[in-house]
């Protein structure tokens, strides 16, 4: 039962993480499809949440005592999140309910 759980948590965690990614490529690049950085970077926090460690009980990235992502990716992300998380409001508000 906890593999499943840990499943949904992931998969959610992977669907906010992409709906951020492609809101801040779409709108602040102005691409109409993920660039080749953006899906690289998508690609990476999808392997790094793949492999997490805690699973079900996993928290927030920020809150994590263990920063899996390189200091660079770990400043990409950072970016976009700033960018795009104020913005959901806007484009998914059900989502950050969600997420929140």
């Amino acid at each position: 039962m906890s593999s499943i759980n840990s499943k949904c948590r992931i998969d959610k965690e992977k669907r906010i993480i992409e709906f951020m990614i492609r809101l801040y490529c779409r709108r602040k690049e102005g691409n109409e499809e993920l660039c080749d950085e953006c899906r690289g970077l998508l690609n990476y926090a999808y392997n790094r949440l793949d492999r997490c460690p805690f699973g079900n009980d996993k928290k927030s990235c920020r809150h994590c005592r263990i920063h899996c992502y390189s200091p660079e990716m770990r400043m990409r992300i950072r970016n976009i999140m700033r960018y795009s998380g104020p913005r959901m409001i806007l484009y998914a508000p059900l989502e950050i309910l969600r997420h929140l």
